[in-house]
């Protein structure tokens, strides 16, 4: 690295610093003017706040590292091109791309830290931090009801249409992995009802692998699905052909931005868009969390060309642009996952057709500004 690449980089550096500490700081503080209240009303005191914003700090990086990667590079070559500097360096005959190689390199390294974070640390951050929550809310909980009334989730449904079974329960405690009110119906090849589990309460035995039920009735129809032929009660009774795993029943019913990307994995390996028409929002949400890193690159792309081109008078002509085409970015990704999540673009396609299309604009954007 020559004098030249130091002297971009440091003045780069010091405007990227600033910038994510004011972005991250002011997610912070969203956060705490939502969520604290309820963490104070769970009884937690100061080290499980402090553990708990620790710990979810890591979850906001891959939103606001490419935000003040941008804020960074427009101020400060922004600031080179007011004094002159990026037009002495090429009247020396040195290209845009040299000026700003070093961009580009960091912007391919946070594109590969961004890689990183979605795949290692954020998962672990999202998990954790949530586990925290609960913890302090079933503790809450548990002062004021038995174990069974502990973070209760209410009518919980499932359709595992690979194995054509029904679930459904009136409620299940996140506390105590319990089901209660629980109605299982199974199905053969033309959708009629072969039989059906009722049981008062039920668990899911980790050890074996399958549901164990409590207190219930075994009700057997005929062929035409129709007439029940017969009718047992039982106590007790394991059936160790259900293995729905509860995890994956609680994550059907959690928004696909509330999952970490281990649990998207996880509930793709286990289920498809023919077993859960469902499953697509999961799979949109997992491939853009693929994508997104690659917006460091868009956003170098994008904020250098404005940056060493804007007007010097009023800077914020380039600025104002560069956030603009930013912003468009951001809309055509929340309308591409729309499309994705009805069906009308794969999956696929809707994660990376607007990383694709960008990268081709920031490319003509800097070919024109050379």
């Amino acid at each position: 690295m020559n004098l030249i690449d130091r002297h971009i980089f440091g003045e780069w550096l010091k405007t990227f610093a600033l910038a994510l500490g004011v972005t991250l700081g002011m997610l912070l503080l969203e956060d705490l003017y939502d969520d604290l209240p309820d963490l104070l009303g769970f009884g937690a005191g100061p080290k499980e706040i402090a553990r708990y914003y620790l710990l979810l700090t890591p979850s906001f990086l891959p939103a606001v590292l490419p935000l003040a990667l941008m804020v960074s590079i427009l101020m400060s070559l922004g600031g080179l091109h007011r004094g002159n500097e990026i037009i002495a360096l090429r009247s020396c005959g040195l290209s845009l791309l040299r000026i700003t190689r070093t961009l580009w390199l960091t912007g391919l390294g946070l594109t590969g830290l961004l890689l990183y974070l979605n795949a290692e640390l954020v998962p672990w951050s999202v998990e954790q931090s949530r586990l925290i929550r609960e913890n302090l809310e079933f503790s809450s909980q548990l002062s004021e009801r038995t174990e069974e009334k502990v973070g209760l989730l209410n009518n919980l449904a499932f359709h595992n249409r690979r194995e054509r079974r029904m679930w459904f329960m009136n409620s299940f405690s996140e506390y105590t992995y319990q089901g209660f009110g629980i109605s299982v119906s199974s199905f053969d090849e033309r959708d009629r009802e072969t039989s059906r589990l009722m049981a008062g309460e039920g668990y899911f035995d980790d050890i074996e692998g399958h549901w164990v039920f409590l207190n219930g009735r075994e009700i057997t129809f005929g062929e035409d699905g129709s007439d029940s032929i017969r009718s047992l009660p039982f106590d007790k009774k394991s059936l160790p052909d259900f293995k729905e795993e509860p995890n994956l029943m609680k994550a059907l019913e959690k928004r696909p931005k509330d999952l970490s990307f281990l649990e998207l994995r996880q509930v793709l390996e286990k289920l498809s868009v023919g077993d859960d028409p469902r499953v697509r929002a999961y799979e949109v949400r997992y491939n853009g969390i693929l994508a997104n890193p690659f917006s460091a690159l868009i956003v170098v792309g994008l904020a250098v060309p404005f940056a060493v081109s804007g007007v010097r008078v009023n800077p914020m002509i380039g600025v104002s642009k560069s956030f603009g085409l930013f912003f468009a970015y951001y809309l055509g990704s929340t309308l591409c996952t729309i499309f994705g999540e009805r069906g009308i673009l794969t999956p696929l396609v809707a994660a990376w057709l607007p990383i694709g299309a960008m990268l081709l604009l920031a490319l003509w954007l800097h070919r024109k500004a050379i």
